[in-house]
């Protein structure tokens, strides 16, 4: 990584509009050590989405900048992410799952006017069951989806609301307003 006072301009206003403040309270953002090695210039978030107080969806969001452009980003700033949620069993094999997913990620980002172009990524559900020694917990289901995209405007809080928003909603989260009816339903009792 380059000194400081050799940082790019477009890449410290990235990180500043990165920076901004997480749009939900039940999503907490930190900033992580950035892999170094895939650009010259990196910046990481790690988030944690928390429902009713446990973690059900995890994810990073890497900046990454090369100066000099780079063919298949289309551009010389590129946006990678990886996110993480547990899922209902009967989810793990509903073949339509991960078209839905994928439309979590595109929607939010639409939905927040953050443009992009080459945006690639995959879409993995898995189910898993423990045996022998590691027997016990009952099965467990996950989502994981991978993606990256060139953002095409230098609005990067859009692009931070609009993975917050996904991070949402492969979380299960109602959208911000809206209380979840087992909150209604546990307050009532």
């Amino acid at each position: 990584m380059a000194s400081p006072s050799a940082v790019p301009e477009p890449f410290t206003r990235a990180v500043a509009g990165l920076r901004a403040d997480s749009p939900r309270p039940e999503i907490l953002l930190e900033e992580i050590a950035a892999p170094q090695k895939l650009a010259p210039y990196s910046f990481a978030l790690s988030a944690t989405v928390l429902r009713s107080g446990d973690e059900v969806a995890s994810g990073r969001l890497i900046l990454l900048h090369d100066p000099d452009g780079h063919d298949a980003w289309r551009g010389d700033l590129r946006l990678v992410t990886l996110v993480t949620a547990e899922l209902e069993p009967d989810l793990a094999t509903d073949p339509l799952l991960p078209a839905v997913a994928w439309t979590w990620l595109t929607d939010a980002l639409d939905q927040h006017a953050a443009a992009y172009t080459a945006i690639g990524g995959t879409v993995t559900q898995t189910a898993s069951t423990r045996f022998g020694e590691l027997s016990g917990p009952a099965p467990t289901a996950d989502l994981e989806v991978r993606a990256s995209w060139t953002p095409t405007s230098d609005d990067f809080a859009a692009h931070l609301y609009g993975w917050c928003a996904m991070l949402a909603s492969t979380a299960g989260l109602p959208p911000p307003g809206v209380s979840s009816l087992d909150r209604h339903r546990a307050s009532a009792s």
